[in-house]
């Protein structure tokens, strides 16, 4: 019987499409990231033509979105994140809160239950910091103060998703969701969940930011003394991977996450710098197939069957968040150059909201 080929036709139509109009948005001064969404729209089930398999591409494009987390890690240490907490903790959680509150507002005039307007709110609050990566690397900008505080925020909503995405399961009896009888109604329920989870990130930061350092620094030691370049190449990526995968099975953190404090505990080697180095283009070439898969979930029809409704929605993310972020940052006393920069970082919707 022939063998199934559904990876290989995948890989090769995403990188195919990919290129074509990633070059043809490059030449029209737009950025790449257009044309890598504009390939996944053809390739998705919403066109017409040829349809690649959206399960693979997803899995795929989950490890691009694992390198390009455990590269930001390996060049943002955890002085760094400290360093902007005082905007980025209290600012994340208010923005998270303005966003949250509007979405609640249109969805009860559409006449939604709470529930969904909540889940929803949260849904538009959140934005997704590999797109952010992206744009501040191709503008050389990720290493600058405006940068740091940008990603740390982002960073923050991240750790505020993770727990979100604990509470809701416990609370979607109470919030109108059908849990079919598995969910946790009472109150000792859920702060027994909450503890557990926070003891389970906690477990997990502290043994990568204590133990991983020590062990990853050492590996790379280890592996760079026999002298064989692709042996190093690998051993960055499999501590990305792994440690990306079992943070997710052992400790309920995201894959995303998981990857990320992987990188930070591997920075304090002095072998991180040719780490990042010989990671950057597996990094780049799957990173191609998140904003692939992104394309593939976008229905046209729905900009006839619901303009206005999507009008709505779009404005929210590009003006609504981004200006309460905006008079955030002015209001701790930032300068307008920082201001600009973390608001038109939230112009947009990550991952987490596809996964609320």
């Amino acid at each position: 019987m022939p063998h199934s080929i559904s990876l290989i036709t995948t890989v090769a139509a995403s990188f195919g499409l990919a290129l074509i109009f990633g070059f043809i948005a490059a030449r029209l001064k737009l950025p790449v990231l257009v044309g890598y969404m504009i390939a996944g729209i053809i390739l998705g089930p919403g066109t017409p033509g040829f349809v690649a398999d959206i399960g693979l591409s997803s899995q795929l494009a989950e490890i691009g979105v694992i390198l390009l987390m455990f590269g930001v890690g390996l060049h943002f240490s955890l002085d760094d994140l400290w360093a902007v907490r005082r905007i980025a903790l209290p600012g994340a959680i208010i923005q998270i809160t303005v966003a949250t509150a509007l979405g609640i507002a249109i969805s009860k005039f559409w006449g939604w239950s709470l529930g969904a307007g909540i889940v929803f709110g949260l849904a538009l609050s959140v934005a997704s910091t590999v797109v952010l990566l992206r744009a501040l690397e191709n503008r050389g900008v990720l290493e600058s103060v405006n940068g740091r505080i940008a990603v740390g925020w982002l960073v923050v909503e991240d750790l505020v998703m993770v727990l979100v995405l604990v509470f809701l399961p416990p609370l979607a009896g109470w919030l109108g969701g059908d849990v079919n009888g598995l969910a946790e109604k009472s109150g000792d329920g859920i702060l027994k969940m909450l503890a557990l989870t926070i003891g389970k990130v906690s477990i997990f930061v502290v043994l990568m930011l204590v133990v991983g350092r020590r062990v990853f620094s050492w590996l790379l030691w280890q592996v760079a003394r026999a002298g064989l370049r692709e042996l190093f190449t690998l051993s960055v990526i499999a501590v990305a991977v792994c440690i990306a995968f079992g943070s997710a099975e052992l400790f309920g953190v995201s894959f995303a996450l998981g990857a990320f404090f992987a990188g930070m505990a591997m920075r304090e080697s002095q072998l991180s710098h040719r780490a990042a180095e010989e990671s950057l283009p597996l990094r780049d070439a799957f990173s191609v197939l998140f904003f692939v898969s992104v394309g593939m979930l976008f229905d046209p029809d729905i900009l006839l069957q619901q303009p206005l409704q999507l009008l709505i929605v779009v404005s929210i993310i590009i003006f609504g968040k981004s200006l309460a972020a905006f008079l955030l940052v002015l209001a701790f006393r930032y300068p307008l150059n920082t201001a600009i920069t973390v608001s038109g970082s939230l112009a947009q919707i990550g991952e987490f909201s596809f996964i609320l």
